[in-house]
Order: structure tokens, then sequence, then C-alpha cells
């Protein structure tokens, strides 16, 4: 199976963070990266989609984050 996740935050270090992380992990980059700004919060925001392969069924109570 290939799991699927879309990692957000605000436009700082920690959003590079969290990327590379999931990198770490053996997750993989999936498209383009994209950047918006929050206007109810005033802040830009950033966002990437992560793959990776799993040996497992998909279940909706997976917690892709601990794949």
């Amino acid at each position: 199976m290939i799991a699927y996740r879309f990692l957000s935050e605000d436009d700082t270090s920690a959003f590079c963070h969290k990327v590379t992380e999931a990198l770490s992990k053996g997750w993989s980059l999936h498209g383009d990266p994209t950047y918006s700004f929050d206007a109810a919060r005033g802040v830009m925001r950033c966002g990437q989609a992560v793959v990776k392969e799993v040996d497992a069924d998909y279940s909706p109570d997976m917690k892709l984050g601990q794949l």
C-alpha cells in the first residue's frame, strides 16, 4: 500500500523540520510544495505531500505519522 500525508505548517523552520523528519523516516516528496497566505491569522503557510510504501492493509484508523 502507498500511504499519503499532507504536511502543513506556518512558514518557519518548523515546516522544514517536519518535512525533514518525514524524509528521515522513509517518506518521499510527492509533487511540488505549496505556499499560501492565511488571512485569518495573517501568516504564510507551507504544505508538502509525502508518500511511503508500507506493508500493511489500509484502515481509516491508521496513524500515518507513525508509519
